[in-house]
């Protein structure tokens, strides 16, 4: 099988494969060579990469909670070549700044918009991973305008009213309340905490790893208390109207089945795709798979 030639990223940091078995990779140095920084009028400075065709709708792609721009690099390849795309450092995590405070969805939000607005991007698709995909979904919920569609990974629609919400099977934040530093990037919790139900590459991972361990523990716990507060996801959850697509791995440790349902039930009109066992990270696992669902929701026939 031959791949297109013009991937999203430059040529000379791709590896092309004849075959579909191993999957494209990317020289993940020159990946983070391509990231730059802009200083917002918020006064953050956030880091990104700007790649793909500079005239291409754009797409914003918003990583998880203790991950950084390279979240996506499994993925990029096999993204539609029509499309700029803008891959994000949210606050706290990669090269952007880590500020004291604040770390609720919305400030995370805001700083996407205040990011398109020095990018000079009225519009765009967002896709976000985990954490990312509730800045995704707020996002939406705020400046509407400024959201074409959203693609939501990993994500949830919080707890219904009064209810206890449920722990995962992976007590992350239980865990995460344990922390000392320095963070150890071989720990046992670190690697529980990036692995997956398939294999992914190792020297991707062990990346990740030491990366999440560079961020000071505190923003750990502010994202922890703040970011990740689900209480009031499905009061903000209507005013969600751009068209959504739901992806799940159905063997996901850390988003329960209750959230999930609360998602569905929020986004009735939503498309929806679960990838049989596979994990929190299903793009990780099956990049090429998990892209075609993406393509051809962002650029349907």
């Amino acid at each position: 099988m031959m791949w297109k030639t013009q991937l999203l990223l430059a040529m000379t940091f791709i590896t092309l494969a004849a075959q579909a078995a191993p999957p494209l990779k990317i020289d993940l140095d020159a990946f983070e060579a391509l990231k730059k920084t802009r200083t917002l009028s918020n006064g953050m400075t956030l880091a990104y990469i700007d790649t793909g065709d500079p005239k291409g709708s754009p797409v914003v792609l918003i990583h998880g909670f203790t991950d950084n721009a390279r979240d996506w690099a499994p993925l990029l390849p096999y993204l539609s070549g029509q499309h700029r795309i803008i891959l994000v450092d949210i606050r706290g995590h990669g090269r952007s700044d880590k500020p004291e405070c604040c770390y609720t969805r919305l400030d995370f939000a805001y700083d996407i918009k205040l990011l398109l607005d020095a990018l000079h991007i009225e519009r765009a698709d967002i896709v976000g991973h985990s954490l990312g995909s509730i800045i995704t979904q707020t996002l939406a919920e705020y400046w509407p305008e400024r959201v074409r569609r959203v693609v939501l990974i990993s994500s949830s629609g919080g707890p219904r009213p009064g209810e206890q919400p449920k722990k995962p099977a992976f007590d992350f934040a239980g865990e995460i309340a344990k922390l000392k530093e320095p963070l150890d990037p071989d720990s046992p919790f670190m690697i529980a905490w990036w692995s997956s139900p398939k294999p992914v590459d190792e020297d991707f991972i062990r990346r990740q790893r030491r990366d999440a361990a560079a961020i000071p523990l505190r923003v750990w716990l502010a994202v922890l208390d703040q970011g990740l507060a689900m209480g009031d996801l499905r009061r903000t959850l209507p005013r969600l109207k751009a068209p959504a697509l739901l992806i799940w791995g159905s063997e996901d440790p850390l988003v329960t089945d209750e959230s999930r349902a609360t998602l569905r039930e929020a986004l009735p009109a939503a498309q929806v795709k679960v990838f049989e066992g596979l994990g929190h990270n299903p793009f990780w696992e099956e990049p090429q798979a998990v892209a075609q669902v993406i393509n051809r929701f962002l650029d349907p026939p």
